[in-house]
């Protein structure tokens, strides 16, 4: 899995390199913070537009040939974004990255379900979701500190060397999926089951793209004050995300939307910490913010990879450009929250979000109760 999960990561660090500088690009560019943002949002659109192409693609052409591809591809436009003379260049060449990723995202999720979870189990889904905390954690905080000792354009510069490793190695080690069946490419996109977990993983991805865009604005604003680099520190908080692993596991044996409806609970919890204006108590918020993220964005992927009838790459395609809608929307959207009304109305925005992803968990269990599904058969999709 060496390749790949290298990949996946480089893949996340990219996506979301310029949150943790957002405060910096406002400032380079003379922009507002919601402006700011949309160096995320034009991203996560494209990638919305992108995951038709390349999901369905995988259906025909083989999921390995789109994961090299979209890797070697991420290298030269990694390299772009740091040269962009322009806050406008820097947004269209942000959505060409958008474009290029879901080779590796829309791709990777049946890639997982086909190849790894057979040999693996449920836990494979854990490993992935924990090659993409890596890439968070290097993307965020790694760019954020770098920025600060060097500047954030060399920071940026620096990602398209994990594209590049993971192509070396993809090419030389990377399994092919199994042969696909025809039914797999004519199927349905979704059914009960995909419809489940595309309100539940997408709400919860929303809630953690808004809270963690703005943070940095909240944090070095009174009455905490604290300094960019101080700041950018909560982003160490991915670590967190190592539960994911654990929150596949416990899917295998529960079903996904149990561990689901866990991590919004948990989720809940932390925006509430975040309201009162106590250092600690936001600190301890995030935390179970990110835990709660990561435990729901690891058992939603298992409900879409176990769906029976559809076609894997498409209504990976779906779920994702769901995902990312969400994504986009909350890096631009709680940013409006936040200009009109603080943290307050950021905190009702996602609070609001919180109560889609509970829906949609309790979609899930109740499609548990009508059709069981072992973890086992997750690879036939």
């Amino acid at each position: 899995m060496a390749g790949f999960l290298v990949g996946a990561s480089a893949m996340f660090a990219t996506m979301y390199s310029t949150q943790g500088i957002l405060p910096e690009i406002g400032r380079v560019f003379d922009v507002t913070p919601s402006r700011a943002g949309l160096t995320i949002s034009v991203l996560v659109l494209a990638v919305v537009v992108g995951a038709w192409v390349w999901g369905p693609l995988s259906d025909r052409v083989g999921r390995r040939s789109c994961l090299i591809a979209s890797s070697a591809l991420l290298v030269p436009v990694s390299i772009a974004v740091a040269l962009a003379p322009s806050f406008e260049a820097l947004l269209v060449i942000r959505a060409i990255q958008g474009l290029v990723l879901p080779g590796l995202l829309a791709v990777g999720l049946p890639y997982v379900a086909e190849v790894f979870i057979p040999a693996f189990g449920a836990r494979a889904m854990g490993w992935y979701m924990a090659s993409l905390i890596a890439g968070g954690l290097i993307g965020r905080l790694g760019v954020a500190l770098l920025a600060s000792a060097t500047n954030w354009r060399f920071a940026l510069g620096t990602l398209a060397a994990l594209p590049l490793v993971a192509v070396v190695v993809m090419v030389r080690g990377l399994p092919p999926a199994p042969p696909r069946r025809t039914e797999r490419i004519t199927g349905p996109i979704a059914n009960r089951r995909v419809i489940a977990a595309a309100l539940t993983g997408p709400s919860l991805f929303f809630v953690f793209v808004g809270v963690f865009s703005y943070i940095g604005f909240r944090l070095e604003a009174g009455p905490f004050n604290l300094s960019p680099t101080a700041a950018s520190l909560v982003f160490a908080l991915w670590v967190v995300g190592v539960i994911a692993p654990v929150a596949g596991r416990f899917a295998e044996r529960v079903g996904w939307a149990h561990v689901a409806l866990l991590g919004i609970v948990s989720a809940a919890t932390g925006v509430a910490l975040t309201v009162p204006d106590n250092l600690v108590a936001t600190v301890i918020g995030l935390a179970f913010i990110t835990l709660g993220m990561f435990t729901v964005v690891t058992a939603a992927p298992i409900g879409v990879g176990g769906a029976q009838g559809v076609r894997p790459g498409a209504a990976s395609a779906l779920y994702y450009s769901i995902y990312y809608t969400a994504g986009a929307l909350g890096a631009f959207v709680p940013g409006l929250a936040w200009q009109a009304s603080g943290w307050t109305g950021v905190s009702l925005v996602v609070g609001a979000v919180l109560l889609v992803a509970a829906l949609g968990a309790v979609l899930g269990q109740a499609d548990r109760r009508r059709a069981p599904l072992a973890v086992s058969r997750l690879s036939v999709g």
